[in-house]
């Protein structure tokens, strides 16, 4: 009897290997801080990236600037808060 096949997508690759194989290279990612999709019934799991890797590239974007209204009509542009923290909430009626 042939091995069970386990396919892996990490990082983009597709990875096939046997059903044993897989299951522990996706244990291991989990128990390494990645999140892990797992489907045991089609032999199939997705590697997430570690929150220590998105941490960074988040904390480095920088909000496109833009100039809103407030509810009296004054205009509020985003850079006229940069290095401050901003709470914007939106939200649609449609």
């Amino acid at each position: 009897m042939a091995p069970r096949r386990f396919t892996l997508i990490d990082d983009g690759r597709l990875l096939e290997v046997e059903e044993a194989e897989g299951l522990a290279l996706a244990e291991r990612a989990r128990a390494g801080g990645r999140p892990v999709a797992l489907d045991p019934e089609e032999r199939a799991a997705y590697l997430g990236i570690p929150a220590s890797e998105r941490a960074g590239p988040l904390a480095a974007l920088e909000a496109p600037d833009f100039t809103l209204p407030d509810l009296e009509g004054r205009p509020h542009s985003l850079a006229a808060h940069r290095g401050r923290k901003v709470l914007l909430v939106a939200y649609a009626s449609w």
